[in-house]
């Protein structure tokens, strides 16, 4: 298939490489060529093109001919860059949402006609968080009769001598400073910056975690394609730490801007391997879990899946210099692409792709280096607990 990727940042040239090794014939897009190459590498022979992103007739110049069109720039852009699909007729996929048009719903789900009469897929928010958070949700849901309530918990930590972004710094401070979206008694609702602190065990080597709500991208898809009477995503880790500090310190507000450095820039895969080498940079992990409340036969049942990424001293072992958060997104936005439904036609969040493809996408993350476990809890009347 031939691809078009814009934005060759640390995720997107990853993923570019990924993608590459699939057999696809893949060319990147960016806005500034030397930073482009920088991330893919100085030995790497994709081609890169010169392209900004809020240019939209230069998007539709540098994508023609393209099979898919993969939007790994900032999420701002996904509407120009899906106007942009519908003008060369490609299939489309990105991987997050900006809520901007409707602060609850997922503004590429707008374009579902469109890609329609245009006999092509969408697949959006097909990352790792937002990503493959959806399809473990989707997953418990098809274990319960009736859903009634999905909790999404993140993990990000860093261990450094100073603040190393595991995202762009815009990606970053745009989540830093919006109101999380939550799902209450069947209402969207805005939930408290940082608030509704609670302990939460991950997966060994984690372990309890102190996590907050946060904004993210799947309380704009899941309600809509999942009836739910409660819904909310909390992120635990130094990282989140850190901007809770600063937010209550008045130092994280949109008036003050963008602070160089509380966000630095992403840095290359040679700085990140420079920042290890002089003990900077010591690790960093990331992992999702989500838990799913229902009803099963008139019992309710309990499902949680938990995903546990590589951490950056696994990556660094691999012979990579990328942060697990880049690792995590690019790995399973190519099963994305592998398994693309490229026979359906519409807008589709990952919970909401066919059957067959969200199985081979969880049955292919193994091969990654990602571990996903599934544990379900049956309680009956009595409230007895049995696991199976």
């Amino acid at each position: 298939m031939r691809i078009f990727v814009l934005g060759a940042g640390a995720t997107g040239s990853y993923l570019a490489h990924l993608l590459v090794r699939q057999g696809h014939q893949v060319t990147c897009g960016d806005r500034d060529l030397e930073r482009a190459r920088r991330f893919l590498g100085k030995k790497s022979k994709i081609p890169v093109v010169q392209v900004n992103a809020r240019n939209h007739w230069a998007i539709v110049r540098a994508a023609r001919g393209s099979q898919l069109l993969v939007n790994a720039s900032a999420a701002v852009f996904n509407e120009i860059v899906l106007r942009a699909a519908l003008r060369i007729r490609s299939h489309y996929m990105d991987l997050s949402a900006h809520l901007t048009r409707n602060p609850f719903k997922a503004e590429q789900l707008r374009y579902d006609d469109r890609f329609k009469e245009k006999k092509r897929a969408a697949v959006i928010t097909a990352g790792a968080a937002p990503g493959l958070t959806n399809l473990l949700v989707a997953r418990a849901a098809a274990m319960m009769d009736s859903v009634e309530a999905v909790y999404i918990r993140l993990y990000e930590s860093t261990e450094s001598d100073d603040p190393v972004s595991q995202w762009s710094a815009e990606v970053s401070f745009d989540e830093a400073i919006s109101w999380p979206r939550i799902v209450r008694n069947g209402r969207f609702r805005y939930g408290k910056r940082f608030g509704e602190t609670e302990k939460f065990r991950f997966p060994p080597p984690i372990g309890e975690a102190t996590v907050v709500l946060a904004a993210q991208d799947e309380v704009g898809t899941v309600p809509y394609f999942l009836p739910l009477r409660e819904m909310d995503v909390k992120i635990g880790g130094n990282e989140i730490d850190r901007l809770r500090r600063w937010y209550r310190q008045g130092k994280l507000t949109r008036s003050r801007g963008l602070v160089a450095s509380r966000f630095p820039t992403t840095p290359t895969p040679r700085q990140v391997a420079r920042l290890i080498r002089k003990g900077v940079l010591q690790n960093a992990r990331f992992a999702a879990a989500v838990v799913v409340r229902g009803v099963k036969k008139d019992d309710p049942i309990e499902v949680r899946g938990d995903a546990i990424f590589p951490s950056l001293y696994q990556i660094r072992q691999r012979g990579l210099a990328l942060s697990p958060v880049s690792y995590a997104t690019a790995h399973v936005a190519s099963l994305f692409v592998k398994y693309f439904p490229r026979e359906s036609a519409g807008v589709f969040p990952p919970g909401a792709i066919p059957l067959e493809n969200r199985q081979a996408i969880l049955k292919d993350l193994r091969s990654r280096g990602i571990r996903v476990t599934m544990k379900v809890t049956r309680k009956k009347l009595s409230e007895d607990e049995e696991e199976f």
